[in-house]
């Protein structure tokens, strides 16, 4: 394959999906993965993975086991556990990474997808630089970039006409809940079950694997979680069942969901499926939230709403939305539901209550701004979506070729790879959930296992199991990722 050139100006971008997979079959795949014995890594090869760790890694190893003395378990979020122990990185640029031991990796992880450009571009690091040097990071007043990405905002995505940026998807998501019950005056809020929406008390319920409800939900009241519901991806029966339901009990403020699936697709939807939901939450008179913290900008300037051409209510937004920066969360729609967001001390008017002292703040809205006209003027979505397709096809012809029954499938520049099925585990009643719970730990160990042979072959990756490409993931880049992956699945 030759090399990836730049979009031409006056030329439309390659699309940021090439097309979307059978989801039928993806499901057969996932069942018979998880029907099968396990596949890890083999005993007499963990000695081996483990032992990069030990004489490679002890600079991080050290600054891990101070981190325990201050911080719980001695990570600040789950993207930076890393098993053994998390790395400790000190150079991130493009495509690559390198830790406090001077080990260069391959970024595949890319902060958990928000750098869509690569990893500290320079373009958007000069811009911030320009506005840090005028004006600091924070004034708490008005600045100009804060108008211009609300701007750039509302003419990209479709579902768009008015935006509140806010400081994290957590905190957009604990919004647009509000917001959409402030605007239905109903309480119910229905999402697909096995989705991560943040981690606001409302919404820690069926994460990550569906029909689980309140297993994560330690600390928090059940009132907290009382309205809160579930369904599984793509059962619409199930969801019409729960609007009718609910219409009797006051109705649903909002169907909530991620346009991919939940998990940023880790359990696809078929391609119709948000048309459909669309369809039923006009009927019932719900809003419709796209949770787009993934999917807005990585899968184009106009996110999944663009892709799929549905037009949700609400829109949550964040990672991409400042490239990287802090300050990545919004909140977007109709301008009728978001004006209940008027902001202001003494406000007599209806609304809708949320807040956010670094909110909107000059870097981050810099560094948002230029971040998405960098990605409009390359093309990056479509180019980091080639990247998915082409280290896609080379994990398959890999996997097949060494005969391993691992998954691997991409909705472009977000690409899964399946070798341990946990998170495909059917959890749909009490029941199965209890009978699995034992497999489920196992096949933890096993992703984890993987992560670190990943980790000690020069590849980092989201658990193990996802893989965010880049503008900066070029040919030469995905083929030496796939010479890395090759070495890991000889040791299985």
């Amino acid at each position: 394959m030759s090399p990836c050139p730049p979009p031409v100006a006056g030329l439309p971008a390659r699309p940021a999906i090439s097309a979307w997979p059978d989801v039928a079959e993806l499901y057969r795949r996932f069942d018979a993965l998880v029907k099968q014995p396990m596949r890890p890594i083999r005993a007499d090869k963990l000695p081996q993975v483990m032992r990069y760790f030990d004489e490679r890694c002890q600079g991080s190893r050290r600054l891990a086991e101070r981190a325990k003395a201050v911080i719980p378990g001695g990570v600040q979020h789950n993207l930076a556990f890393n098993h053994p122990f998390p790395l400790a990185i000190t150079q991130a640029e493009g495509a690559h990474m390198t830790d406090v031991d001077g080990n260069r990796y391959i970024d595949f992880l890319q902060a958990g997808g928000p750098t869509l450009l690569g990893s500290n571009h320079p373009v958007v690091r000069q811009k911030v630089n320009e506005v840090l040097d005028s004006c600091g990071p924070v004034t708490g007043l008005l600045h100009e970039y804060e108008v211009k990405l609300a701007e750039l905002v509302c003419q990209s995505m479709p579902g768009v006409e008015m935006v509140r940026l806010l400081g994290s998807g957590t905190e957009a998501v604990m919004g647009a809940v509000r917001l959409a019950r402030a605007y239905t005056r109903k309480k119910w809020i229905i999402k697909v079950g096995g989705a991560y929406h943040g981690w606001s008390d409302q919404l820690v319920y069926g994460m990550r694997l569906p029909s689980t409800g309140r297993m994560e939900a330690v600390g928090i009241p059940r009132g907290a979680t009382g309205n809160t519901q579930e369904c599984h991806p793509n059962d619409l029966d199930a969801l019409r069942r729960k609007l009718q339901l609910n219409r009797l009990r006051g109705g649903t403020a909002a169907v909530l969901l991620e346009p991919l699936g939940p998990e940023s697709g880790t359990r696809p939807v078929h391609p119709d499926y948000n048309r459909q939901v669309r369809q039923l939450c006009d009927e019932f008179g719900a809003l419709m939230i796209f949770d787009e913290v993934v999917t807005g900008f990585r899968l184009g300037m106009g996110g999944a709403q663009a892709y799929f051409n549905v037009k949700p209510d609400l829109t949550v937004l964040g990672k991409c939305l400042t490239g990287g920066y802090p300050m990545a969360g919004a909140i977007g729609g109709r301008k009728d539901v978001m004006m209940l967001l008027v902001g202001g001390i003494g406000t007599t008017t209806r609304r809708a209550f949320v807040g956010g002292t670094l909110s909107a703040n000059p870097l981050s809205c810099v560094a948002g701004y230029h971040a998405l006209l960098e990605a409009q003027r390359t093309g990056a979505a479509g180019v980091a979506g080639r990247a998915g397709d082409r280290l896609r096809q080379g994990l398959e012809a890999i996997i097949h070729r060494l005969g391993l029954p691992y998954v691997v499938y991409n909705m472009g520049s977000i690409v899964h790879l399946q070798t341990s099925g946990v998170l495909l585990l059917d959890t749909s009643n009490i029941f199965k959930l209890l009978r699995v719970k034992n497999e489920a730990t196992q096949r933890k160990h096993m992703m984890e296992a993987m992560g670190a042979a990943y980790t000690a072959h020069g590849l980092i990756t989201l658990a193990g199991s996802r893989i965010y490409t880049s503008l900066a993931d070029t040919d030469a880049v995905i083929d030496d990722a796939l010479n890395r992956f090759e070495d890991v699945f000889k040791l299985v």
